[in-house]
């Protein structure tokens, strides 16, 4: 690893850096912000525990963001599936008070680039139900897949068995649920022309789209 991806990055008032021993204390504030965050919304979440954070801390796979105050701000970490083959950037939080601040953005992009510098190879993805965390991923260079171009390796999808909506993707044949998979793929021909997906432009559309699948597949019984 090169010092590059370890040098502290500062946001406006944010230092975003890589994590290391020193930040475990925050550990437990992030799950538990993690779980209230998703009731909120109303939504379901692959819990984490402390000790889970803690490790990927210690193995220099998560992105946290401070205050200049030393404040915790927000947090990201690399989980990896298939002996790299997929890599994601998992877990994004930010806390309550530094929401719309950019600093979710600016954690995604130190996230993206430690993942791609240790995994030069891996195609990275991510399931979310979050419009903003679509927005950021696609900024990335993101796009919307079906599941199946997901880790099919039963160790990705046993992270969504604490989901309240696991059921759905059961049911389903892990074809379906109210997360949205997006993949950037590392390995696509540069002289292939792909469309891009604007999403700022067409996410009121997508947003109506999801609205409604989640009325399908929340109702509907396979």
């Amino acid at each position: 690893m090169t010092m590059k991806v370890l040098e502290k990055t500062f946001y406006k008032e944010f230092i975003v850096q890589v994590a290391t021993s020193e930040h475990e204390k925050w550990a437990v504030t992030i799950t538990d912000e993690m779980a209230s965050s998703a009731a909120a919304r109303g939504t379901g979440i692959a819990k984490r525990t402390p000790e889970y954070i803690i490790s990927k801390m210690q193995e220099g796979k998560a992105i946290i963001a401070l205050t200049k105050d030393n404040v915790w701000a927000g947090f990201c970490y690399i989980e990896t599936w298939e002996h790299g083959r997929f890599v994601a950037n998992s877990g994004l939080i930010v806390h309550p008070d530094y929401r719309k601040s950019g600093v979710a953005t600016a954690i995604k992009a130190k996230a993206f680039r430690l993942s791609r510098q240790k995994y030069p190879d891996a195609n990275l993805i991510g399931l979310t139900t979050s419009m903003a965390v679509m927005k950021i991923n696609s900024e990335l260079g993101y796009e919307p897949v079906s599941f199946s171009e997901l880790p099919q390796d039963d160790a990705f999808w046993k992270g969504c068995q604490t989901c309240k909506n696991y059921d759905i993707l059961t049911r389903t044949n892990r074809s379906h649920c109210l997360c949205t998979g997006m993949k950037y793929n590392v390995k696509q021909p540069k002289n292939e022309k792909r469309e891009t997906w604007e999403f700022v432009k067409e996410s009121s559309l997508y947003e109506k789209w999801l609205a409604m699948k989640q009325r399908i597949l929340i109702k509907k019984k396979v």
